[in-house]
C-alpha cells in the first residue's frame, strides 16, 4: 500500500459514512455501499466530491482506482488517470 492509497483510504474512514466499507484492494480502494444506495447518483457527484478532499491531501498524486459497489451494480473511478 502506498502513501497515497493510505492517505484516501484515512479521508474516507474520517468521513464516517454510515453503512459504507472501505478497504484496500491491491493497489485500489473498493468502497462497498449500502444495496439501497443509487449508485447513478454517487458516480455523478464523485469527481466534484473527490476534487474537494484532495484539497486536503499534499502528498504527490498518483493513480488511485476507486471500486464502488452497492452489491448490484459497480463501476469504477480513477483519481489522476
Amino acid at each position: 500500500m502506498n502513501a497515497y492509497q493510505q492517505k484516501w483510504l484515512q479521508i474516507l474512514h474520517n468521513a464516517t459514512l454510515a453503512g459504507w466499507q472501505i478497504e484496500p484492494l491491491g493497489e485500489d480502494i473498493l468502497i462497498t455501499m449500502p444495496h439501497v444506495t443509487d449508485l447513478k447518483v454517487v458516480r455523478d457527484n464523485l469527481p466534484a466530491i473527490i476534487a474537494e478532499l484532495a484539497l486536503d491531501i499534499d502528498l504527490p498524486h498518483e493513480r488511485l482506482r476507486l471500486i464502488v459497489k452497492n452489491g448490484y451494480e459497480e463501476f469504477d473511478y480513477v483519481i489522476n488517470p
